[in-house]
């Protein structure tokens, strides 16, 4: 009798095989999860140094358009103070009026001061502060009462982690940088701010330019003296209006002949 051939008997895989396979299996999946984490990671970075510039950006702008905006009889105060680890700072304006809501009340500041308030992590923080009353003490309406009662009425913080944050200010008579500056009636030509954000953040530099306005004050006491207009003379770098003549030309002369055109 003839019997036909037994079939092979299907192999599976040893034991061996499976422990390798698995072990792949892991060292991709801990790959890709690697991958996913470093990539997640770099794209949180990203966004966070975008924010920080845009923070900047936000901060420098608001200082370019107050310094810009000021009008000609701002007080402007700058007192420094070496702490032995720090310059810590009062940069104050005086006579800006802003009126804005807090707390659900609109509210009137006369005074707005830019400090910098020393943490006990060792950093800075930038705290601009508004007041009600003017604060310089040598102000003609400055507010005196008891102690206590001169505190601003609203905080904000602008900026923390700060390094350092210097100022410096330019004379615009002598030419000459300042560290501070308490100069009535005048304010400086420039200003320029140095400074660092965290441990491992780059020096910053910027430079303000603070143009020469007429001081109201000044002007209406001319107007009163002089019985009109004033008769020239404003603040430092104004420029002095053009004088135009009753004969339609700048400075008094008689209106050009028409041009005649022979006929032909």
């Amino acid at each position: 009798m003839i019997t036909s051939p037994a079939s092979p008997r299907p192999r599976g895989f040893t034991l061996l095989e499976l422990v390798i396979a698995m072990g792949l299996l892991a060292i991709l999946v801990g790959m890709v999860f690697t991958t996913a984490r470093t990539s997640l990671a770099l794209g949180n970075t990203i966004v966070e140094t975008q924010n920080e510039e845009m923070l900047h950006q936000a901060f420098f702008e608001l200082l370019n358009q107050r310094f810009t905006s000021l009008p000609g009889n701002t007080r402007f105060d700058l007192k420094v103070q070496d702490s032995g680890s720090h310059y810590i700072s009062d940069l104050t304006l005086q006579n800006v009026p802003l009126s804005f809501s807090w707390g659900g009340e609109t509210r009137i500041a006369k005074a707005v001061q830019l400090s910098t308030v020393k943490r006990r992590s060792g950093y800075l923080d930038i705290v601009l502060k508004y007041y009600e009353n003017e604060i310089l003490e040598d102000s003609a309406s400055a507010f005196k009462s008891s102690a206590g009662d001169n505190k601003p009425f609203a905080e904000i913080v602008l900026l923390t982690d700060v390094r350092y944050f210097e100022w410096n200010v330019l004379d615009g008579r002598s030419m000459e940088w300042q560290f501070d500056w308490e100069i009535q009636g005048r304010m400086p030509l420039q200003i320029e701010l140095i400074m660092a954000i965290g441990s491992k953040g780059e020096e910053i530099r910027q430079v303000f330019w603070v143009p020469p306005k007429q001081n109201p004050e000044v002007l209406m006491r001319q107007m009163q003296q002089g019985g009109g207009a004033p008769a020239g003379g404003g603040q430092e770098g104004q420029i002095p209006p053009i004088q135009i003549a009753p004969g339609g030309i700048p400075g008094g002369g008689a209106q050009p002949p028409e041009l005649q055109i022979p006929s032909q």
